[in-house]
């Protein structure tokens, strides 16, 4: 059983670390708005790691959900990246006079949901799973409670990601001005807006 959760550990790390559009939006809201909304950011997308992990344990096909509604749920994603990235580059025109001061991430229930949707959607994340149904469905056999234990161990090590790059966000903030912050809000608002645009093409 330690075998299956460690899998599921291994696979959650190695779905979450990759830094892209998901990453920059919880760096930039624990700088903006602190360690809740970071959190809540990160389970957020440990959330939907963990949705997909489900899907994989219990057997029902990833490969074919990719398939019938890849191309909806793509579309869907580069939206609302495209919206979340001109809102977040918005900051750059706004005056900030401190990093910490900042109060721009929204309600923590709006920044969990916000991310769930976001990582479901994302293609990157959909072909991560589906290349590894074969291996963690494998483990998943193995024991009765083997799925339960697998599910559990992809949200963990996704979170524990999550929580790692919050507390480097949090360590960052203290060290950066409020000019320093208009740059980061122009800089990660341009590049999650790429994103979006680019899966919308």
């Amino acid at each position: 059983m330690g075998e299956v959760l460690l899998t599921g550990l291994l696979a959650g790390v190695a779905i979450a670390a990759p830094v892209g559009p998901i990453g920059l939006l919880c760096i930039r809201r624990s700088i903006v708005a602190g360690r809740g909304a970071g959190l809540a950011t990160g389970l957020g997308a440990a959330a939907a790691d963990g949705t997909y992990g489900l899907a994989v344990a219990t057997g029902i096909a990833a490969s074919g959900l990719v398939a019938h509604y890849g191309d909806q749920m793509q579309i869907f994603g580069g939206v609302l990246l495209l919206l979340i990235g001109l809102n977040t580059a918005r900051g750059f025109w706004r005056a900030r006079p401190n990093a910490v001061a900042s109060n721009g991430g929204g309600s923590l229930i709006s920044a969990f949901a916000s991310t769930y949707l976001l990582t479901l959607s994302n293609p990157m994340t959909m072909l991560a799973f589906v290349a590894m149904i074969a291996g963690l469905g494998q483990a998943a056999g193995s024991y009765t409670f083997a799925p339960i234990v697998l599910v559990a161990g992809v949200f963990l090590g996704s979170a524990l990601w999550w929580l790692f790059l919050v507390q480097l966000a949090l360590w960052a903030r203290q060290r950066i001005n409020g000019n320093a912050l208009r740059w980061l809000d122009l800089l990660s608002g341009s590049a999650i807006s790429l994103w979006g645009l680019s899966m919308l093409l």
